[in-house]
């Protein structure tokens, strides 16, 4: 008898893998391990639902049943992965022993959670899944539901980019929005100074207010205005808020791989056909290191690691290169296209003419962009420029 074809995770990369997969291979098994539901939805629409109106069931694009049944998966939803014996070919689950011919780690990354003070400690929440989100709108709803002539007050962790994203979100939505971050400027490590003089301008105009150079430093009860909670910052000044997200990046989840003996880096250590360093087993997404030393948390390198990695179970081996993957910032109030620079190049941003920045290597070559407002008309126009 086969042995399956076993996907640990039901997110972007673990679905998609299988539907590339199912497109090459129509007979071999597969097993799909998920330790929630399984639904399909796209997990960047978590940082925009609010001004839309939606609730979380409205963001699931395919029920896990549904998607089980197309694509002819054995889905095992609910279901913790305990480890992996990559000598024996198994994985050892809270629903039992699997065998498997091929083993793909599609794992995603964790909220980076930094340690905080106060008797409301663990009120801080994150969003990182449909399952956060519900949590997240719940409370929020639960808020709105007691609040009584005043708008309701999120503090907002970090303005990198989800913590900008659900600033816009929050703000458009009618919430009150504070940011804190220990940077000087919005997304600091993606734009240029220019471009994150934009942002922070487009936010403030819907009265997002921000805290650079501080973080949280302690979380407390209210004592009084039922469920507020008292901020304090490093800087010595008290915001009262009514929820806490923290939204300060995310770290590869690598823990099974790790315990496995996999060779773990900032990510799980992958070549260009996506093999981990055990024989047989892969990995792609957000847990993965790849093979020119990133980790790359956004969906266009999944969608292309994942049509590679299906063609590498398939039989037909094949080898990865990205291409040029600009990143659309979903912060309507000043719509941003982001193509940064590779990591560790050295140059600097130009602006051209407004909205434009490009970045030129030291001889030269333009190797990313930003644009800004109306300019993010020439996406198309400027990846054509770039130098891969």
């Amino acid at each position: 008898m086969t042995q399956p074809l076993v996907v640990i995770g039901a997110g972007l990369a673990g679905w998609t893998t299988v539907r590339e997969f199912r497109k090459l291979d129509t007979q071999t098994p597969v097993v799909l391990v998920t330790a929630d539901s399984g639904d399909f939805y796209a997990k960047p629409s978590l940082s925009n639902a609010f001004a839309q109106g939606k609730r979380p069931a409205q963001l699931v694009n395919t029920p896990a049943a549904r998607m089980a049944e197309t694509l002819g998966v054995t889905l095992l939803p609910q279901t913790r992965v305990q480890t992996l014996d990559t000598a024996a070919k198994t994985v050892t689950t809270s629903a039992g022993v699997i065998a498997y011919s091929q083993l793909v780690l599609a794992t995603g990354a964790q909220p980076i959670r930094v340690p905080v003070e106060g008797d409301a400690a663990d009120q801080v929440l994150s969003v990182n899944s449909l399952e956060d989100f519900s949590t997240f709108h719940d409370q929020l709803q639960a808020v709105n539901d007691h609040v009584d002539g005043r708008r309701p007050h999120v503090l907002i962790m970090g303005a990198g980019l989800i913590g900008c994203e659900f600033a816009n979100d929050l703000a458009s939505a009618g919430y009150r929005v504070s940011l804190v971050d220990p940077g000087s400027r919005p997304l600091a490590a993606l734009l240029p100074e220019a471009a994150s003089a934009q942002l922070r301008e487009a936010l403030a105009q819907l009265d997002v207010a921000f805290h650079f150079g501080s973080t949280v430093r302690a979380v407390n009860a209210g004592r009084s205005d039922m469920g507020a909670l008292d901020i304090s910052l490093s800087n010595g000044q008290l915001v009262r808020a009514d929820r806490v997200l923290s939204a300060i990046g995310l770290r590869a989840d690598t823990v099974l791989a790790k315990a496995a003996g996999l060779a773990v880096e900032r990510g799980i250590v992958v070549n260009a056909r996506l093999q981990t360093s055990a024989p047989a087993v892969h990995a792609l997404g957000d847990c993965t290191q790849y093979h020119h030393g990133a980790t790359l948390p956004f969906v266009m390198p999944i969608m292309s690691s994942a049509k590679v990695l299906a063609a590498t179970l398939a039989g037909q081996p094949a080898e990865l290169t990205f291409p040029l993957m600009p990143v659309s910032v979903k912060t309507p109030a000043l719509p941003l296209v982001i193509a940064p620079p590779p990591p560790g190049s050295t140059g600097q941003w130009l602006a051209p003419e407004a909205g434009l920045w490009q970045w030129l290597d030291d001889a030269g070559r333009q190797r990313g962009f930003v644009l800004s407002g109306a300019q993010t008309s020439q996406r198309l126009a400027q990846s054509k420029q770039v130098a891969l």
